[in-house]
Parts: C-alpha cells; structure tokens; sequence
C-alpha cells in the first residue's frame, strides 16, 4: 500500500505527533518536530530525540503505530503521579 505523496512524488513526512518509521534501521518513533534539514523523532518509550533525513522517514503502518501506542501508554502507567 503506497504512502502519501507530495506533488514531486516525494513521501512525504508525517506531521507532528504522529508516528513514523526511520527507513535506515527500522525504528518507530514519534515526530517532534525539525531542525535544520533533519526531522527529529522520539521512541514511544521516552529517551532522546533522533535527526532523520526527511526522505527516509515513513509514516508508521498500523501494526507497529499501535504497538508504540501501547508503549507509551504502559510507560505512562509507569510514572508516579
């Protein structure tokens, strides 16, 4: 199932909030933004934002959006209130 296109027939880039796949090593992490040329994704998990060329990020299928979600979710579980 092909993803969106920009006019040129780019991908193009999920926006911010959503979740994407970083096409070089398979890592699913949520879109935070950009800086520079680079969009910057952070895993469901927590941690430290990572740079992504633009081109090789994908929007996440649904099977690996809904595994990040369910991350997320435990880890917020997690936290002390």
């Amino acid at each position: 199932m092909p993803g969106a296109q920009d006019a040129q027939g780019a991908p193009e880039t999920p926006e911010i909030g959503a979740f994407a796949v970083d096409a070089r090593d398979g890592r699913v992490g949520r879109v935070m933004g950009s800086v520079g040329p680079y969009v910057q994704l952070r895993a469901p998990g927590g941690g430290a934002e990572w740079d992504c060329p633009p081109d090789l990020v994908r929007a996440a299928p649904p099977g690996l959006e809904l595994r990040a979600r369910v991350t997320e979710i435990n880890r917020e579980g997690r936290l002390p209130r």
